[in-house]
């Protein structure tokens, strides 16, 4: 996520990968604010001099789920090591790319973790990001994905089959700083107001947890 603090007080914001995003960044995109959704890019952009590190801290966290079609009657225990690759038949797991995309390097370590990933890896369908596998999903035309909960939660199209244990994968941190050489008191204010109590509320209220 990117937010974009524009003229007269407006704030825009882009949405795509943490990766993408950081590469825009890298590349001059007129960013203010960098969030993302692995820490692994806001090193990199902090490695190559281009947020204010003191800016930098750790705003959210999520949860990371198995998603089914919302009229699918699967439910996994995965807990029992469950056989996903006969759960999926001839159909994909839909997975933010484990290439490039954090949501899916979590999935891809949460499945590795207990013992999945051999029987699904040639069956992932990888999308530029976790919006994309959640369509997929949400469309009927992969039998299960993996997404944040947060992203499961904002529609119907789909329903939780399973929860993964946070021990199953790296810590779902979102931080956020302020993009170097963007510190205008107008850029400090709003950074500040993400980490405000009237902020905290709105993320909480949609499935987010708090650092």
């Amino acid at each position: 996520i990117i937010a974009l603090y524009g003229a007269r007080g407006a704030v825009a914001a882009s949405f795509a990968a943490s990766s993408a995003l950081a590469r825009q960044i890298e590349n001059g995109a007129p960013a203010d604010i960098y969030i993302s959704a692995n820490p692994r890019w806001m090193d990199a952009l902090a490695g190559a001099g281009l947020i204010e590190t003191a800016s930098r801290r750790d705003l959210l966290g999520n949860r990371l789920v198995l998603i089914a079609p919302a009229d699918s009657p699967v439910r996994v225990d995965l807990s029992a090591m469950p056989a996903l690759d006969a759960l999926l038949g001839d159909g994909r797991l839909a997975l933010a790319d484990p290439a490039h995309v954090p949501a899916g390097q979590y999935a891809r370590a949460a499945l590795e973790a207990l013992g999945l990933w051999p029987a699904v890896a040639g069956a992932v369908a990888p999308m530029n990001n976790v919006r994309a596998a959640l369509v997929l999903v949400e469309r009927g035309e992969a039998p299960l994905g993996v997404v944040y909960a947060t992203d499961a939660a904002i529609t119907d199209g789909v329903r939780v089959a399973a929860v993964f244990p946070e021990s199953s994968h790296p810590p779902i941190t979102y931080p956020a700083a302020i993009v170097a050489g963007h510190a205008s008191p107008a850029v400090r204010a709003f950074h500040d107001f993400l980490f405000a109590d009237a902020a905290r509320a709105v993320f909480a209220a949609h499935g987010f947890t708090l650092k």
